[in-house]
């Protein structure tokens, strides 16, 4: 009835993240875990937008933006967190400690970096803690 194909067919389509960003964000989410982060949320959704990943760090709320690239030829992924996407993020992260009631913890933005070269290269993981400040809410977070 099932066999070997179906489930290996099976298992790509439902476990396996099917783009380069899914796939990048599986992989901070396991790096971050091993270095004692516990993930809370993945992919939050709101009106504004998206957080990759929110974790906690001892007491801390850590909000993780996630850029995945195929090489380093446009720049360091890192880059791409510029001073918009930065906004961005800070008001989705206030938005979301008001919606847990978490505003009275300490909260930071992560950024992890990927490499991942196309073919069967090994990626690479770099992680900013502490990658930005809040933008246009001081006090807000330390």
């Amino acid at each position: 009835m099932f066999g070997r194909a179906w489930l290996a067919r099976s298992w790509q389509r439902w476990f396996r993240p099917a783009t380069l960003g899914q796939r990048g964000e599986a992989l901070a989410a396991r790096h971050l875990r091993r270095r004692g982060y516990r993930i809370v949320a993945r992919g939050s959704r709101a009106a504004l937008g998206e957080l990759d990943l929110v974790a906690v760090d001892g007491r801390t709320v850590v909000f993780v933006e996630v850029k995945t690239r195929r090489s380093q030829d446009a720049g360091h992924p890192a880059d791409a967190v510029d001073d918009d996407k930065q906004r961005r993020l800070t008001r989705l992260a206030v938005a979301y400690l008001r919606r847990h009631g978490l505003l009275e913890y300490p909260a930071r933005f992560d950024v992890v970096a990927i490499t991942w070269p196309a073919g069967r290269g090994k990626p690479t993981v770099e992680h900013f803690p502490h990658a930005f400040d809040a933008v246009g809410h001081d006090g807000m977070f330390s």
